[in-house]
């Protein structure tokens, strides 16, 4: 499509199946100047491996939207994968814990917000929008929390500092700009957004990547540029100089996306006044006292917080004042630092980049439901003097404004919703996966038994139970795996306890299991009880945990119980999700249990059978026999071990003589793996190393604390 490409994909995988079909009409339809596309694509059919292509025909920057941090962090290892040698970021909510305000006038309950922010994952944003202003191959995988307010991309981008080496500035003057741009300065060891002075010098760790900047100066100039690693303070070449240490210009952009300068600010706070008076009039008119009173106490303090420190708790709720918006103006978010261009029809400007909707039948209601929930939250707090009305200003947008704000997009799903088919000018189907599997036989038994008395796991499931028993012995003898999907979470515990009474090895998994712990059940599942001395099993009992993105070849029998009873988790889009996930396995099959034909079974029914009558006529075309995916069975040990991180395994292991003598270095080192772990986006391996440092800190206190009362007895 253009001329110079951008991006460019870097993989030893050639399209195959359905794939080349669908990359070419997909780019057609970008070329065509499609708005709305959709990929339909089977589970296992590689419809990241389409996008990525698409993406590099079209050669233009994209946003690629997920609806959960775990699933965005997969997307992007896999497009870092393909675009080794282009800008893929992560971008994602950077909360590791968050409670909104809120107040319930029920119970007259005052909720304040508390948050705590997760400073590696700030500094994957700042990357994020950084890169997006100084780079044109750019790819972002974001969640849903992308159309939140983020603060102008102008002013952001205005009040960058572009350093370099021989530049006529002093040291004095070039702290004053750091503070400027709310970086802070320390005098222990530096961080993200932070900057130390030490004699002549400056160091200073940019917000977007963790190295130190060493700025030597003399007298009014900036003499030297060095670039040091932050954990050994090694000296770091820049290869684009020759092996150089030093001599790259550096551009140093704001420690916060929300920007204002003093005569912004001085503004804001003149309306914020404005506004307090004006409602405290109007309430005080309607009789609600108590609410004056309290709105007036909450926004003076707020106002000489900013006047004297210039910030305050819940300072977002006043971002129309200092972004200078109208009220009810949409909100500046990551959509606004793609990059844009001039309509020639309309003279406006419009969102010149992709916009790729992974899973759109589960991210597309998220970002159509995200205001009203955040709407009915602040209305509460503004009716009861708990907040000004423009606190209603800092919210996501809105689904229309959504809309507005991107360009051509593509959904990507194996079930796309009525929205995503009725608005698509175009529907790509990709039935047919480059393995040649097909999709799972189905078969219907009833749930109750031929009498209708055969108990269950505890009474809950008769009949059905029993059949499963027999067909999961059946195919564990083979040597592959089962799984089976009940409606709650006490069901898939009762269930799970119920086969291991009768013999078979059993676990569950649902929602209430943590992270670290979820990942060892499915390791030990895939291993299976023969393969594996310890732990390994043979069925998996779940709820909701079946669904898209749960890769478990070894499977070839699913049981859904109780299959007829009609709602979300028996929904047809439910359904054909779990049923594909016994599709990456040859022999595959799904039982459904029910004993009535509703709706969403006839339709999940007829469309997997539909796909396999596709799949079997192309197989029988081009000489295919199907064969199951052997993909290889990690655990954490075996991730940490691989390429990309083999530094951060040695790190894991304590060094007890380093504890003994510099327990300090130690933990710098463990800090230094797990960041290494956080920026190739290995979270598992991460929250083990953090799991270590708090461990280690609370050996060390422990013995600092029996040294001091040692001493103290002394």
């Amino acid at each position: 499509m253009a001329q110079n490409k951008l991006f460019q994909l870097a993989t030893p995988f050639k399209p195959a199946g359905d794939q080349p079909k669908a990359i070419e009409a997909l780019t057609e339809g970008l070329e065509k100047g499609y708005d709305r596309q959709t990929l339909l694509g089977v589970t296992g059919s590689g419809k990241t491996f389409t996008v990525a292509n698409v993406i590099a025909n079209y050669n233009k920057p994209t946003l690629v939207l997920a609806h959960n941090k775990t699933l965005a962090a997969q997307l992007a290892q896999e497009y870092r994968e393909f675009f080794p040698n282009n800008a893929v970021h992560y971008f994602v909510s950077y909360y590791d814990y968050y409670q909104p305000e809120a107040y319930m006038p029920v119970t007259d309950t005052y909720i304040e917000k508390e948050a705590m922010i997760n400073e590696e994952i700030d500094r994957l944003r700042h990357a994020s929008t950084q890169a997006l202003l100084t780079r044109k191959d750019v790819i972002i995988v974001a969640s849903v929390s992308c159309i939140y307010g983020l603060g102008s991309p102008e002013e952001y981008e205005k009040v960058n500092i572009k350093i370099s080496e021989g530049m006529e500035i002093s040291r004095g003057e070039l702290v004053r700009k750091l503070i400027d741009i709310h970086f802070s300065r320390t005098n222990a060891d530096i961080k993200p957004g932070t900057f130390r002075a030490v004699g002549n010098m400056l160091e200073v760790m940019p917000l977007n990547e963790k190295i130190i900047f060493r700025l030597e100066f003399d007298g009014g100039k900036l003499e030297r540029i060095i670039r040091l690693d932050p954990i050994t303070r090694a000296v770091i070449l820049n290869t684009q100089q020759g092996g150089s240490a030093h001599g790259a210009p550096v551009f140093l952009f704001p420690a916060k996306h929300f920007i204002s300068n003093k005569d912004q600010s001085e503004a804001a706070l003149k309306t914020i006044k404005a506004e307090l008076d004006e409602r405290i009039k109007t309430l005080e008119k309607n009789g609600k006292m108590l609410e004056a009173e309290r709105l007036k106490r909450r926004v003076k303090y707020d106002i000489s917080m900013i006047r004297e420190v210039g910030y305050t708790n819940g300072i977002e709720n006043y971002s129309r004042h200092f972004s200078g918006k109208m009220p009810g103006e949409a909100p500046d978010t990551l959509l606004a630092y793609f990059p844009h261009k001039k309509d020639p029809k309309t003279g406006k400007m419009v969102a010149d980049f992709l916009t790729v909707v992974d899973e759109s039948h589960v991210t597309i209601p998220q970002l159509n439901g995200m205001f009203a929930g955040d709407s009915s939250r602040k209305e509460t707090l503004i009716e009861h003097g708990f907040r000004l009305p423009s606190a209603k200003d800092n919210r996501p947008l809105k689904f229309p404004e959504f809309l507005d704000r991107i360009g051509p997009m593509i959904y990507t799903s194996a079930t796309p919703s009525d929205y995503e088919r009725k608005g698509s000018q175009q529907i790509v189907e990709q039935v047919i996966r480059p393995t040649g599997l097909i999709d799972p036989e189905i078969v219907i038994k009833p749930v109750t038994g031929e009498s209708g008395k055969e108990q269950g796991a505890k009474g809950a499931y008769p009949g059905q139970i029993h059949d499963f028993i027999e067909e999961a012995i059946a195919t564990i003898k083979k040597g592959d795996r089962v799984m089976a999907t009940t409606l709650t979470k006490k069901m898939a515990e009762d269930l799970s306890e119920f086969l291991k009474e009768k013999g078979i090895k059993a676990e569950y998994l649902h929602s209430d299991i943590k992270t670290m712990q979820r990942i060892q059940i499915l390791t030990e599942f895939r291993r299976g009880a023969l393969a594996s001395k310890n732990g390994g099993f043979d069925c998996l009992v779940g709820v909701n945990l079946l669904r898209e993105g749960l890769d478990l070849p070894e499977v070839s029998l699913i049981g859904i119980l109780d299959a007829d009873k009609e709602g979300f988790l028996r929904s047809d889009t439910s359904l054909i999700q779990t049923i594909g996930r016994a599709a990456r396995n040859a022999a595959g099959r799904v039982i459904l249990y029910a004993d009535n034909m509703t709706g969403s079974l006839d339709r999940a029914i007829k469309e997997t059978e539909r796909r396999r009558t596709i799949q079997i006529a192309y197989n029988k075309k081009h000489g295919i026999t199907p064969t199951t995916i052997k993909k290889a069975i990690h655990d954490i040990t075996d991730q940490l071990r691989s390429e990309h991180d083999k530094a951060v395994y040695e790190l894991l292991k304590v060094d007890e003589a380093l504890a003994q003598s510099d327990p300090k270095l130690l933990i710098s080192q463990k800090e230094g793996a797990m960041n290494e772990a956080v920026k190739v986006l290995d979270f598992e391996t991460a929250a083990l190393v953090r799991d270590e440092l708090i461990a280690l800190h609370k050996r060390f206190d422990t013995i600092k604390a029996h040294g001091k009362n040692t001493h103290n007895r002394k």
